[in-house]
């Protein structure tokens, strides 16, 4: 559901890859670097450009650009040097928690706007709301800051004040807020529901510190209220925690079956990893839902719930992120992030895949003029390595058609400025009290609307071109619409709506009353066979 939107997911609404999968952290400071010949020759170019370069250069800046480049020419995209900044923001992303409001922000027409208030955040306790624009902090005026520059003014040391000033669609005098700063934890389970004939939905973000957690607490709310099988979907995973793809995977495994195992230089980095409990619903039907970002440890779950024959995977190739990191902390608060070994599914698939050009952040494609190695899971079925995990079921998502590609071409740089004039029609509905259930149906009149204020922001898109994209511009409006009037849930129900994909896995499952009737009727759907 959240990768289905493609190209214009990804131009309109800034989405990122963020390519996870890391390990514990271990430390470097204070190791012995053998000092021979090589290690005189770069102290003296290092002095050398010190004393003689044309422009005067710290030491540090020095350093700083030498262990740079030293890393990067490993030519590997997962191996880099973490300043103190970027090893905080992998520290938030990799714990799910950081010191502050609670509020997920963006900035739409120069303003910082909220996008939604964290559930158990002081944002949220206070009354802020969806569609919320912050005008100052602390008194101080904050048009056209950043993203980056509103959060570093939001948080900050927990218990600590700060005040914000907000102004709120339909009501006329600015709002104070005085926000207590706490710390957040940020759910990697963001949306759970029933969808029909007893199938459950749960969608997983990334593998912070307590997703599995997260996870048990979501499956178990689902059973209590009536269901019968489950979609779990990894779309748009890029992964993160290894020892949390191992706990999700031993959610659904029995006690001793093989998750994953790691191949390394050192002894220390070569193991492996077994289920440890019974299942938790051994007698839950699964699909789990993956696509070309589902990376990482989300390709260890789906590997290792394919080989053991525990679910029916529905998608497209994941990513072939197959690789672990490990992060070293250096003396200077940063750190140095370096692939250590690789992955291995219990059938002995490597997941990982070369990248695109050896050293780019993209996998490259697959081969499909060479056959494919193949596998056999538990039950003796074929699955296909060559890196990646590929599911059961190929089912791509509702390609994006040259419509809409004309579109996006068209907006060109105006992208900024089209996001800002949906967000100001969706806030301005909101401030009406003209849409009065998330059930709406986008009309045309809307359609004309937003063209009406994209050309008074001197957004120049040829007419035909922007009717030619009209189902694309529907959907566009309509999120932007759920998102800001009626909040997350909301949006993510309307997408769950017209989602192919989604409803590909309903229609597998509906009836299915056991994962192995379901992995039956999974082997009567059209094969991939290079």
């Amino acid at each position: 559901m959240r990768s289905s939107r493609g190209l214009l997911a990804g131009v309109v609404l800034s989405c990122a890859l963020v390519s996870g999968g890391w390990l514990v952290k271990r430390g470097l400071v204070g190791s012995s670097v053998p000092r021979g010949n090589n290690a005189r020759m770069f102290e003296q170019v290092f002095q050398r450009i010190a004393r003689e370069y044309v422009d005067t250069l710290s030491d540090s800046l020095l350093y700083s650009r030498a262990v740079d480049g030293l890393v990067e020419e490993l030519h590997d995209p997962h191996s880099s040097y973490l300043s103190p900044q970027t090893l905080a923001r992998l520290s938030e992303r990799t714990t799910g928690r950081y010191a502050g409001v609670g509020a997920s922000i963006d900035v739409r027409d120069g303003w910082v706007t909220i996008v939604a208030p964290l559930p158990g955040g002081p944002a949220l306790e206070a009354g802020i709301r969806t569609g919320d624009r912050i005008v100052k902090v602390d008194g101080k005026p904050i048009h056209e800051l950043t993203v980056e520059e509103a959060q570093k003014l939001l948080r900050g040391v927990p218990g600590t004040k700060v005040k914000v000033t907000i102004e709120r669609p339909g009501v006329a005098t600015p709002l104070e807020f005085s926000l207590t700063r706490r710390e957040i934890r940020l759910r990697s389970v963001q949306h759970a529901t029933m969808l029909s004939n007893g199938v459950g939905y749960v969608a997983l973000t990334i593998f912070s510190q307590e997703s599995a957690a997260d996870l048990r607490r979501a499956i178990d709310s689902l059973r209590s209220v009536g269901m019968k099988s489950l979609i779990f979907d990894l779309r748009g995973d890029p992964g993160g925690l290894l020892d949390q793809g191992v706990a999700v995977s031993d959610l659904f495994l029995d006690t001793g079956e093989s998750i994953v195992s790691m191949r390394g230089r050192t002894a220390e980095a070569s193991r492996s990893y077994a289920d440890r409990a019974p299942q938790t619903w051994p007698d839950l039907p699964m699909v789990v839902l993956v696509d070309s970002m589902s990376a990482s440890a989300s390709e260890i779950v789906a590997g290792a719930l394919q080989d053991h024959d525990r679910a029916v995977l529905l998608g497209t190739t994941t990513y072939g992120k197959g690789s672990a990191q490990n992060v070293f902390p250096l003396s200077d608060g940063g750190a140095v992030k370096l692939t250590t070994a690789l992955w291995y599914t219990p059938s002995g698939r490597s997941i990982n895949r070369k990248m695109a050009d050896g050293d780019s952040d993209s996998a490259a494609p697959v081969d499909t003029t060479k056959p494919r190695p193949r596998y056999k899971t538990d039950d003796g079925r074929t699955v296909l390595g060559g890196g990646g995990i590929t599911p059961d079921i190929v089912f791509p998502a509702t390609p994006i058609v040259a419509s809409d590609t004309s579109f996006v071409r068209a907006l060109g740089k105006q992208v900024p400025k089209f996001s800002d004039a949906l967000t100001d029609y969706a806030l301005s509905l909101k401030a009406s009290g003209a849409i009065t259930s998330p059930d709406f149906v986008v009309t045309p009149a809307m359609r004309d609307e937003l063209l009406r204020r994209m050309r008074t922001r001197g957004i120049t898109v040829d007419s035909a071109t922007y009717v030619q994209a009209s189902a694309l511009i529907d959907r566009l409006i309509g999120d932007e619409i759920a998102r800001y009037v009626f909040g997350g849930e909301a949006l993510s129900n309307r997408r769950l709506r017209t989602d192919s994909v989604v409803a590909k896995a309903v229609q597998l499952m509906t009836g299915a009353t056991s994962q192995r009737e379901l992995l039956g009727r999974a082997a009567k759907e059209p094969k991939i066979t290079r």
